[in-house]
């Protein structure tokens, strides 16, 4: 399937796997001209963004280069800086090597040539940069010329050792993706060179004993440190070999399903079962490595393709730079054939229109066939599709579980068997009996009974009670029997009231001085409810105050009922304090543990409906932290209010035993018998907690903020993680977090960015 396409005659180079948003790099090929013959280089860098429909890239940076271009290649040197995304280096022709600043490219902004160097005698076509240190870049040429340059350093490059004989062009360089110090050559003749770089020497050549091998590309194994592929571009040997170095002697395999030579090789990093070739036949074929078969193949080509790569970061994504001066992006799952060249239908395959005259011909390619309607995807699923290991429970306490073998890669015959394996779980009869007796009440809807007959064969009170909080949550009026669980009934506080005998007092006693008298009767008469209220509250007073303040509005009487709770000094006052002042939050980490069925009674009572799940549970987890295991249990009582499915189990667990089969019971039990109105508001509530929670563990990013332990990059991110949010776009703040994240080491930011990024989602999915 075709993702993308650019017309450009260019060599091309992907982002590092670690850079994103990804990106696709194009430099002026040195090796074509249009029907300007223009010869001006021009170094491009596109934005490969695969949620755009479109074919088109978009182009981010744009330089003018002093010359074309052999060979690209991205480094990620310098991307562990948070303003920093790598160094690409150039290969152009009389031996110059240009190294550009990624960042500075995409800005426009400071000089983007970090350095050039003409140290070569020749045309630098071959570059790779050492994927353990991003600063060592390999570069070749022409008359067997090695350099290793530093970029740290690069005033004298080294060279692996003595120059290979004869004399000949570098056609590839490649460096071993397990050992770091272990470099290879590709030449003209047919041979590889594996350098050593701590013996500066070479250690071995391979090469085919027909010498018709005429080398034009090689790639290590990513997996295994001795093999490797080598490919060759003539006509009377179109063959892709394997080597395996413990066995130099011959090749181990030789793919050959091409009809012409070979112009490029590439191995997937993600599947190293997986190789791409592209050849002057005009196929792109892709390889599987353990059966020597071909499981993808493209539609021939308008043209050759000089150049495949793999996209570092999307495995399935490879592009192809050919002839015609076009690059496209494929994806090797496959898909129809209907958009391949709707936009070259009126551009030939050779120089294009000269403006003036008659067109030149096309390149001369082979006959093609006719091209399928389909492209058929990868014969079997690729690695980084693979799970390595499954696991389900079946019916009958029957277990299936499955996993790749143990054995190292090299060593798994091909092709590789795949065991699944069933187990019988055993059990324990008595929980089968109780999860049967509860299926069985499910099934039939009687689960009051059910409740019932577990409130009688409960040994501990307080399991009965538990069970009893259960069976109410079935029934209609809950908050009333609630309270009448914990011992609270009106009805028989209304006969307590009712049996006692109310005295009036006398209004004008002599409780007041007589000076007093007349100063409240002189503020009553002149309509001075404040200072009359005042007065009585100075003289204890405090009904008089009340009802005086009530008819002085609620502002009033606000102020007469806290004057009196907070002299009134008795033991129902904090009572009162609570049911007048409404702040149930306060009460709940203030009371006494000893009164929490006082205190879940109140909330019960009094609280609101979208508040009561939050205060239970925050009682329950006092009851829970503060009591030493003591109220352990009672705790649970609170969690059945609040309808707490997820504290509720953990509560359970920690009263059974860890093996105890008891403990499975809450899951089952809870979840059957708490109805969905129990907690009318979940989704607010469960996201409010886990803002409170994230709140508590930020309190780590502030002690390192006001500590200055912070990095500079890291510091930049987080600033621009707040511009973020200021503005209003959350989703831009995640894009940030992603890069800090990326770019920084995980013991600095793995004790914040996490909750940071929580926040940011709760923010993104709430539009604030």
């Amino acid at each position: 399937m075709k993702l993308k396409e650019l017309e450009r005659q260019a060599v091309q180079v992907w982002s590092p796997a670690s850079q994103y948003p990804v990106y696709l790099a194009t430099g002026t090929s040195a090796q074509q001209l249009d029907a300007s013959f223009s010869t001006n280089g021009t170094l491009e860098i596109f934005e490969v963004d695969f949620r755009d429909p479109s074919l088109d890239l978009k182009r981010k940076g744009v330089l003018s280069a002093s010359s074309r271009f052999h060979k690209l290649i991205w480094g990620s040197f310098g991307s562990g800086l948070l303003e920093a995304s790598g160094v690409i280096a150039g290969g152009g022709d009389n031996g110059m090597l240009t190294l550009y600043n990624v960042t500075h490219v995409l800005s426009s902004g400071k000089e983007p040539v970090i350095a050039q160097r003409q140290k070569h005698s020749g045309a630098v076509r071959a570059l790779d940069f050492n994927p353990f240190q991003g600063n060592l870049l390999a570069s070749g040429a022409n008359d067997s010329e090695i350099f290793i340059w530093d970029l740290n350093n690069l005033s004298v490059p080294m060279t692996p050792g003595s120059k290979s004989q004869p004399l000949e062009d570098i056609k590839a360089l490649s460096w071993n993706r397990q050992v770091q110090h272990i470099l290879s050559s590709a030449h003209p003749s047919g041979k590889a060179v594996v350098w050593d770089l701590r013996k500066n020497e070479p250690i071995i050549k391979v090469s085919d004993h027909s010498n018709r091998m005429h080398c034009s590309g090689l790639a290590w194994h990513p997996d295994i440190a001795t093999q490797l592929v080598l490919c060759s571009e003539d006509d009377r040997l179109p063959v892709i070999q394997l080597w395996d170095l413990r066995f130099a002697s011959s090749p181990l395999k030789v793919l050959e399903s091409h009809s012409r030579g070979i112009l490029s090789v590439s191995w997937s990093q993600a599947d190293a079962e997986l190789l791409l070739s592209s050849a002057k036949d005009s196929q792109i074929l892709c390889w599987n490595l353990g059966s020597s078969e071909v499981v993808y193949k493209l539609p021939m080509l308008s043209s050759w393709c000089f150049d495949v790569q793999w996209c570092p970061r999307d495995p399935l994504v490879f592009s192809a730079a050919s002839f015609d001066g076009w690059i496209n992006l494929y994806s090797v799952m496959g898909r129809s054939w209907e958009v391949q060249q709707m936009r070259q239908a009126d551009k030939g395959p050779g120089f294009g229109n000269p403006g003036k005259g008659q067109p030149l011909p096309p390149l001369q390619v082979p006959e093609q066939v006719a091209q399928a309607s389909l492209i058929p995807p990868l014969k079997k699923p690729p690695k980084w599709m693979r799970r390595p290991a499954g696991v389900s429970f079946a019916f009958g306490g029957k277990l299936v579980t499955f996993g790749l073998p143990s054995t190292p890669v090299h060593q798994v015959p091909q092709p590789c068997l795949r065991l699944v394996f069933i187990s019988q779980v055993t059990t324990e009869p008595e929980l089968l009996a109780q999860s049967a007796e509860l299926q069985e009440a499910l099934g039939s809807g009687n689960l009051l009974n059910y409740c019932q007959n577990k409130i009688h064969q409960a040994s501990l009170q307080s399991e009965k009670m538990l069970w009893q909080f259960l069976k109410v949550t079935l029934e209609k009026d809950a908050r009333m029997k609630f309270l009448k669980l914990l011992g609270y009934s009106k009805d028989e506080l209304q006969k307590k009231v009712s049996c006692l005998h109310v005295r009036n007092t006398c209004l004008l006693g002599d409780a007041l001085p007589a000076d007093t008298e007349g100063l409240l009767s002189r503020a009553l008469l002149l309509g001075e409810l404040g200072p009359a209220v005042e007065l009585c509250l100075k003289e204890e007073r405090f009904a008089d105050a009340i009802i005086l303040a009530q008819a002085g509005g609620s502002d009033l009487l606000k102020q007469a009922q806290e004057r009196y709770l907070a002299k009134k000094k008795t033991g129902i006052a904090p009572l009162l304090t609570c049911i007048i002042q409404k702040n149930w939050k306060d009460m709940v980490h203030a009371c006494s543990l000893k009164n929490w069925r006082e205190a879940l009674a109140l909330l019960l009572t009094y609280s609101e409906p979208e508040k009561f799940p939050e205060l239970c549970d925050r009682l329950g987890t006092r009851m829970e932290q503060e009591s030493g295991w003591a109220l352990t249990s009672e705790a649970r009582l609170c969690y059945v209010c609040s309808g707490s499915v997820e504290r509720l189990v953990e509560c359970w667990a920690k009263c059974q035993p860890a093996s105890s089969p008891m403990a499975l019971q809450v899951p089952l039990h809870f979840r059957a018998l708490v109805p969905p109105y129990q907690n009318p508001f979940p989704s607010l509530q469960k996201t409010k907690r886990k803002l409170d929670e994230a709140a508590q563990r930020l309190e780590c990013l502030y002690d390192k903020l006001c500590e200055g332990t912070l990095s500079p990059p890291v510091l930049a991110g987080l600033h621009e993680i707040a511009r973020c949010v200021d503005a209003g776009s959350p989703e831009q703040g995640l894009a940030m977090h992603a890069q800090v994240v990326g770019c920084s080491s995980f013991s600095e930011v793995s004790s914040f960015m996490p909750v940071l990024k929580s926040v940011l989602t709760i923010a993104h999915k709430l539009r604030v």
